[in-house]
């Protein structure tokens, strides 16, 4: 499994992913959430691959001393598998110097993969 940067020509890709956030299944915001992955530099979305296929997305905005997980979405067939889980230690990796912080969307998720002490929780509207 590897994570790659996110690149325009993937955002069919990506949308489809990311419609699976349930704040992201309106058309407008969906378009809106790419945009702000393309065009700001602190928010970097990651594509999961095995293989050659594109099996998950996760989507981070970093700040000075964390980074906040905003959207992690994994193919409906490799569910309940390890994948998310590994997709957040890798951008862990990635990111060691900063400490992961959840959005409302993802700390359910993320409370799953990591005990809740590795976690901070940030609540955004």
């Amino acid at each position: 499994m590897v994570l790659t940067r996110y690149k325009k020509s993937q955002g069919k890709i990506a949308m489809g992913f990311l419609s699976f956030m349930p704040r992201e299944q309106d058309f407008a915001v969906l378009q809106k959430t790419i945009q702000r992955y393309e065009t700001e530099p602190d928010w970097q979305l990651y594509l999961c691959r095995e293989g050659n296929d594109i099996i998950g997305v996760i989507g981070i905005e970093i700040k000075k001393y964390t980074f906040i997980v905003h959207h992690i979405c994994v193919n409906p067939s490799y569910r309940n598998g390890g994948v998310g889980h590994l997709m957040v230690e890798k951008v862990q990796q990635m990111h060691e110097s900063l400490a992961m912080c959840t959005s409302s969307e993802t700390q359910e998720f993320l409370a799953k993969c990591w005990d809740r002490q590795h976690i901070l929780n940030e609540y955004l509207v």
